[in-house]
């Protein structure tokens, strides 16, 4: 039962926004998108990106097992 109103929430929460604002549009996010946003490689380019923008020096070394 906790599954089942779960589901009805994930659906009607987009739906009521939907509805409120006749502006918004609904956006597919795509399939891949868990893929791109947790690709490690990006995930570090971004950080450093981040850091390097507040005007912090970055150097990366992979870490040893």
């Amino acid at each position: 039962m906790k599954a089942l109103v779960a589901v009805a929430r994930s659906i009607l929460v987009p739906v009521w926004h939907l509805m409120n604002n006749p502006t918004a549009r609904y956006r597919d996010l795509g399939a891949d998108f868990h893929t791109r946003n947790l690709d490690p490689g990006r995930k570090s380019r971004d950080l450093v990106r981040q850091l390097k923008a507040l005007g912090h020096d970055v150097t990366l070394t992979p870490a040893t097992a």
